[in-house]
Order: C-alpha cells, then structure tokens, then sequence
C-alpha cells in the first residue's frame, strides 16, 4: 500500500513538473507579435478581349401609344432576326429595358404623341464581326435604331490573373529584400502571402456613338491587375 502510494505521488508531481514546463514556454496572453517585414506587389498583365457587349436600342414615335408600340416591336423584331441569324444564341440576347412615355409640348405640357424605347443586350462571342452585326441590325431597324453602348471582356481570364498574380508575388518579395537590407536586416521566410481585394479587371468601353462611326469596331487590349500581401519573419 505505502509502496501505490509513493507511485501515484510521484506520477503527480511529474504531471505537475511537465504543466509548469508548458505554461512557460507558451507565449503569455495580449504579447506583441514577432517582428516580421510586410510588402506589397501589384501585378499587371494584358490579354485581347474575346467578348463584346452590344446595347441596341429602338426608339418609335406616334401619335398614340399603340402605334408607336407596334412599330417598334416591327422594328425591334428585325434587330433581333439579325441578331438570331448571326448565329447570337436566345440565352445570350435579353431586353434590357422597355419604356413607353408620353411626348409634351413645351409651351403647354399637353400631350402630343407617345415615345417608345426598347433596348436589346446582346453578348457577342465573335469580336471582329461584332462591326458588321452592329451595321446589319441598323439596316434592318433603319433610322430608329440606337446603339447605346459597347464594351469589351475577357471571357476567360484565368491565363492573364495567373501571370498578374506571379508578377505581384515577386515586386513584394523584392520589395521586402529591399526594406531587409535598408534596415541592416536578414530576410526570414514568409510567413503569409493574402490576395488583395478590389483587384478586378474594367472592361474596355467604348463610346456609342464612335462605335457608330468607326464600324468595325476595335476592342483593343484589356489590362487585369492582381494586388497581393507578403509578410516576412525577420532571421
């Protein structure tokens, strides 16, 4: 019995030696954190767009609602058959909006007609006959036709973000060897590296009525930037 009890008193003290061990080494609450070295990079790369966006407007006038309606669903209506005969899938055409409001004289706010406006988006897959498209939807709607606006995109840009991204990482880094050696410091290995966000690409738009103008239309190249955070430990 003496000797069970001189066991369980020993395993104790241990257990309590060990505990001592581990609240000491463990950093205490609230301690400041080890001194590192943060930098920044911000990655650029271009790629072509492969993508147009296309507002389409019709605009009809008459003297009553209804035939301003019916002639801009004519003409509406042939807008889209180009569109659908150019091969634009129905899932990438939508109208964007419909309004039929009143027209007013000036100088005495009576009603004199009805106006009605009809906008078509289309997302075009083929750029460079996104020209042609444009002049064949404005034949086939004749003066009521209105292209709103133009804008290109990427469709995939995961090639572009890949290499912006590398760029990013590697200004950071050297970013940081820069500060290491200002300070008379060694560089130690990272301990993080976090994507910044608000780095998304702007489509390139163009100005409507230039695309009007300058058929066929240009998209030009698209730059997509990539920001990123490294933090360093310091040797």
């Amino acid at each position: 019995m003496h000797r069970v009890t001189s066991a369980v008193l020993l395993l104790a003290a241990g257990a309590l030696a060990l505990t001592g061990c581990s609240s000491a080494a463990a950093a205490p609450p609230g301690a400041p954190e080890a001194a590192g070295i943060t930098a920044r990079g911000t990655g650029v790369a271009t790629a072509t767009p492969d993508t147009a966006t296309v507002v389409l407007g019709v605009e009809t006038r008459d003297a009553n609602a209804a035939g301003a309606l019916a002639a801009n669903s004519e003409r509406a209506s042939a807008v889209l058959g180009v569109l659908e005969g150019a091969g634009v899938a129905r899932a990438d055409i939508r109208t964007s909006r419909l309004a039929i409001q009143p027209s007013r004289a000036p100088e005495s706010d009576r009603i004199t007609g009805y106006e009605v406006t009809n906008q078509v988006t289309a997302t075009l897959h083929d750029v460079a006959g996104a020209g042609a498209l444009i002049d064949a939807a404005a034949a086939a709607a004749g003066d009521a036709v209105r292209v709103q606006d133009i804008s290109f995109s990427v469709a995939d840009e995961t090639a572009a973000k890949t290499a912006a991204r590398a760029d990013a990482v590697r200004q950071a880094i050297a970013q940081a060897e820069q500060l290491a050696q200002a300070a008379g410091v060694d560089l130690g290995p990272i301990r993080s590296i976090v994507e910044l966000p608000g780095s998304q690409p702007v489509p390139y738009r163009a100005e409507a009525a230039d695309a009007r103008q300058a058929v066929p239309v240009e998209p030009g190249t698209q730059e997509l930037s990539v920001a990123v955070e490294v933090v360093h430990g310091i040797s």
